[in-house]
């Protein structure tokens, strides 16, 4: 694949047009009057950004647990990295760089505490009331559960950046109406019913790209902690055949690097090899597709922005050996099954006796509530706790808490 540089968007100010265009953005469930510094997706941004979802981010885990290690990445860290990535993507397909960003540093909004291990239990937990999905949660965060602002619930983000939130991985539903990953959320759909976000069709290339930048991003930075943490080894990459190549490449330029060195030399070549790869791809699909608004992309048969064969093999192969060599390491395990008995005790104590949930905002009304609305409040206030928070409340409530290191 190669990559056409007189179509690249750097410097030249002006979007496509199969841009998301904020100027005839579709809007707000609740009106408002438009800003006259802003875009409505940079407002979109900077809302996002003045969250207490946001805030939170920076206590809850990505792989490795707080206590680790001050250098690990976090949700935060790993957020901004995608919102990075994702910018690049946008500048360079001469998209709206503020849409991308935006769905990039909100799509970690609904995850739980210690990350897919705290989701995992929450679902089990939420199984006989609808279960949970986290990016439903984050649909819930944006438009019920912050409560911020004096005539709304939620942020009031524009249609396209809640599009972005819940389709920027595909499709939830075949033009047929079956899901494409199983049943939709019913908090996704009952938002539907309110703001139609047509869950049918593909997003805007601007959230496109935020989710294969966040693909992008944790391939290349959970190896880079793999490799800090040991559980992985340089002798390891080489199996892949990606990613010896860009060792040996390293070490002919340069020659012998201190470890710390070398690992940040693959790493940036990682990315920006990623990052050339999707805007190949998509320049050579747009090019066949010849879309005349951001409306072609959405009923466009296929993703504009996504990898090539040949990096979506290498993809598969990086994702194998980081599941088989750190998220099932006997030793991730082990703080995972503490982790996920954390979220497990607390769930059946708040269930028992919604009067512990001190926080939150609705706890004099639980107690006479259903007991799947109960639940799904439970789920709420579990789902927003961080890391440390919800070690902390395990602790005043069991006399044992799991160690999770």
């Amino acid at each position: 694949m190669t990559i056409d540089r007189r179509a690249l968007g750097f410097g030249s100010g002006e979007r496509a047009i199969y841009a998301a265009d904020p100027w005839t953005s579709r809007g707000r469930l609740y009106p408002e009057p438009v800003s006259l510094t802003r875009s409505e997706f940079q407002r979109d941004r900077d809302r996002i950004v003045h969250t207490t979802a946001f805030r939170r981010l920076k206590h809850k885990t990505q792989v490795f647990i707080g206590p680790d290690g001050d250098h690990y990445r976090t949700r935060l860290t790993h957020t901004i990295e995608v919102a990075q990535i994702a910018r690049a993507l946008a500048r360079a397909l001469r998209l709206d760089e503020d849409l991308a960003e935006g769905v990039a540093l909100v799509h970690d909004f609904g995850h739980t505490p210690f990350g897919h291990t705290g989701e995992d239990a929450l679902h089990d937990m939420l199984l006989p009331f609808g279960g949970f999905d986290h990016n439903a949660q984050s649909l819930r965060i944006v438009t019920k559960l912050e409560r911020r602002y004096a005539e709304f619930d939620g942020l009031n983000l524009t249609w396209e950046s809640l599009e972005g939130l819940v389709k920027h991985n595909g499709p939830l539903l075949t033009k047929t109406g079956e899901g494409t990953r199983g049943p939709v959320p019913q908090p996704i759909l009952d938002y539907c019913e309110l703001h139609d976000l047509e869950i049918a069709s593909f997003a805007s290339l601007e959230a496109q790209v935020a989710a294969i930048a966040d693909d992008i991003a944790y391939n290349t930075h959970d190896i880079d902690d793999g490799l800090r943490s040991g559980y992985l080894t340089f002798d390891m990459l080489e199996d892949i055949p990606f990613l010896a190549g860009l060792m040996a490449e390293v070490r002919e330029r340069y020659g012998r690097l201190e470890d710390e060195r070398f690992t940040h030399e693959i790493m940036r070549r990682q990315i920006t090899r990623m990052v050339e790869d999707v805007i190949s791809v998509a320049q050579a699909r747009l090019a066949d597709l010849k879309p005349q608004s951001a409306r072609d992309i959405r009923e466009a048969p296929l993703a504009m922005a996504t990898f090539s064969d040949g990096m979506a093999e290498t993809d598969r192969q990086i994702k194998a050996m980081l599941f088989k060599r750190i998220y099932r390491h006997p030793d991730i395990m082990r703080v995972r099954a503490g982790a996920a008995q954390i979220v497990t005790d607390l769930f059946k104590a708040y269930m028992n006796d919604p009067a512990l949930m001190e926080s939150h905002y609705w706890v004099d009304q639980i107690v006479h509530l259903s007991d799947g609305a109960r639940a799904r409040h439970v789920g709420d206030f579990l789902a927003g706790m961080t890391d440390t928070y919800a070690v902390r409340a395990h602790q005043r409530l069991f006399d044992h808490t799991p160690e999770l290191r």
